[in-house]
């Protein structure tokens, strides 16, 4: 017995699909909008204004990795002072992510238009940072009552944010595939997503302006994206909410390291999920062939490549312990330990 609810989502995909976005935000009925970027997307954020034309109210370029609440309490200082009535995102995860906690604050709907593969932009999942813990959460108000996937605008990512970015899709789906909730359509999605994703990150990093590699990539963004919309997150997403949190580590790359070593730990218990990512990727070994994909496409090798201290790892246990997600296997101390140590050391993944 499985129970499938659908998310109100509205997709918008394509290239040139940016061009769309004044449309998108008529048909929300918005008129004050405040453009939201990161200060290395200000010329996006630029040409969205100008698409938006008497819509934009204004724009916050201040949007931060992990959410920090100070950064949410600026943004929503500028929303106030404006009088926005609702507001477009144009970027990555972090930018999507104060999105989300302007939503949650203030109740203002959004737009967004995503240029990475964080796949956020499909969930009701919020983050907020504060002194050095992460809480999350959902909230049906904070999905986004648009996303509008332009292929064209991925094609400026380097190779060292494509690569992570993807493999952070990519975890989306492995942990739906045995969420306690999961259903068949999310199974077909996740295969689908993993499948196109792993076919299209190595040709991506190779050659940023392959147009079909593109387009496969941001698609598969998109479905793995959608699967954590549908499902319960488990110990892979509590291990990286941890380490980013409490650590202020690159949230894709985090996600990318850690992968294989918890999908060694969890497949072992769920054959059905590691069939699917078998068929996925081509492949008899999945933990080895998620952490040659990683090394394919440049990811850092261990977490100490990110700069972890070796003594931070029994914090991170403890946090992760302390408020354990859903997972096939609960893991113990001695299990979380092993699976840090590998991460950090950047060591090939071991089946438990």
């Amino acid at each position: 017995m499985f129970v499938h609810d659908s998310l109100p989502m509205r997709v918008v995909f394509g290239t040139g699909a940016l061009d769309r976005v004044a449309d998108e935000v008529d048909r929300l009925g918005l008129r004050r909008v405040l453009v939201l970027s990161t200060p290395r997307q200000g010329a996006l954020a630029d040409r969205v204004t100008g698409l938006l034309g008497e819509r934009a109210a204004g724009t916050y370029d201040g949007a931060r990795m992990h959410v920090p609440v100070a950064t949410v309490a600026a943004a929503r200082e500028v929303a106030e002072e404006l009088g926005a009535d609702g507001c477009l995102a144009i970027g990555g995860g972090s930018t999507i992510g104060l999105a989300k906690a302007l939503s949650l604050r203030l109740g203002l709907p959004s737009v967004v238009v995503p240029t990475t593969y964080a796949g956020s932009e499909m969930t009701t999942v919020w983050g907020l940072t504060e002194d050095g813990r992460k809480t999350t959460g959902r909230d049906p108000v904070v999905l986004p009552r648009s996303v509008v996937y332009d292929p064209e605008l991925t094609y400026g990512l380097p190779p060292a944010v494509s690569g992570p970015s993807g493999l952070n899709a990519i975890a989306h789906a492995v942990e739906a595939l045995y969420a306690p909730d999961g259903t068949p359509v999310v199974s077909a999605m996740a295969e689908r997503g993993v499948r196109d994703l792993a076919a299209a990150l190595p040709l991506v990093v190779a050659d940023g302006s392959d147009g079909a590699a593109r387009s496969l990539a941001l698609e598969g963004a998109w479905l793995c994206g959608a699967c954590l919309g549908a499902t319960t997150m488990g110990l892979h997403h509590k291990l990286c909410h941890a380490l980013g949190g409490m650590l202020d580590l690159p949230h894709a790359e985090t996600h990318a390291i850690v992968l294989p070593h918890v999908a060694a730990f969890n497949l072992p218990a769920v054959p059905e999920a590691d069939a699917a990512l078998r068929r996925a990727l081509g492949v008899d070994d999945v933990p080895g062939a998620l952490r040659s994909l990683a090394d394919r496409v440049g990811v850092p090798d261990g977490l100490r490549a990110l700069g972890v201290a070796h003594e931070d790892l029994a914090r991170v246990a403890d946090e992760v312990l302390a408020a354990p997600y859903r997972n096939p296997v609960p893991p113990t101390r001695a299990d979380l330990e092993r699976i840090l140590e590998a991460a950090w050391q950047g060591s090939g993944p071991e089946l438990s």
